[in-house]
């Protein structure tokens, strides 16, 4: 997992950097707006950030706001960090687009368990956007029946498109994704196949 570190301030930057790294994150860091929404235009854009609110150029809500208009191929999960610790403060942040909030100074341990709620966020996004696709994939490859069939009276073919007349089995088959067994039904085993069954066995009891 990528993860964008915005700070301005070098120490706080240095810090965060350095213990995301130490938990196997490849860390990028950057030390204004400007730099991070540049960043994050990447094709390989970090997922997980990290902005702080307030920094030279864009500040982190600005960003914020930006990446919500902005079209993505791949969901961003953004960890808004400040000094700011009022209510209002807190959902200015949320409004603006931000997943979560961690205040100044932060706790070690509370950074860590917050970057991997976030990861877990994104591994369910993408599995979902994989489940959907596939879904898609899927519905574009069926076929429906729909509207009126003409269909015999008598023979019970089906009139196509081209005025056709097909048994409704073959019909079926090029209008969906249906595919058949035949078997025989007890009305028609006793209609049909009984008395052949019947007459064969006559025939033979009649052989020298």
């Amino acid at each position: 997992m990528k993860i964008l570190v915005a700070e301005d301030q070098s120490v706080s930057r240095h810090i965060l950097a350095a213990n995301l790294r130490k938990w196997g994150y490849d860390v990028k860091a950057v030390e204004d707006g400007g730099q991070a929404w540049e960043a994050l235009q990447a094709e390989d854009a970090p997922q997980l950030v990290i902005l702080d609110w307030l920094m030279p150029g864009k500040d982190g809500i600005e960003i914020c706001r930006q990446i919500r208009k902005s079209p993505r191929k791949q969901p961003i999960y953004v960890i808004l960090l400040t000094a700011r610790n009022g209510q209002e403060d807190k959902i200015q942040g949320l409004q603006a687009g931000a997943d979560d909030y961690i205040t100044k100074p932060f706790n070690r341990d509370e950074l860590r368990a917050r970057v991997q709620v976030g990861i877990r966020v994104l591994d369910l996004q993408g599995a979902l956007a994989q489940r959907v696709r596939e879904l898609e994939e899927a519905l574009s490859r069926v076929k429906t029946l729909q509207g009126l069939l003409p269909i015999c009276s008598y023979c019970k073919k089906i009139r196509d498109d081209r005025n056709y007349w097909q048994q409704v089995e073959g019909y079926i088959s090029d209008h969906s994704e249906a595919q058949f067994s035949h078997g025989i039904c007890p009305e028609c085993y006793q209609r049909y196949v009984q008395p052949e069954l019947d007459r064969l066995h006559r025939h033979a009891g009649k052989m020298p």
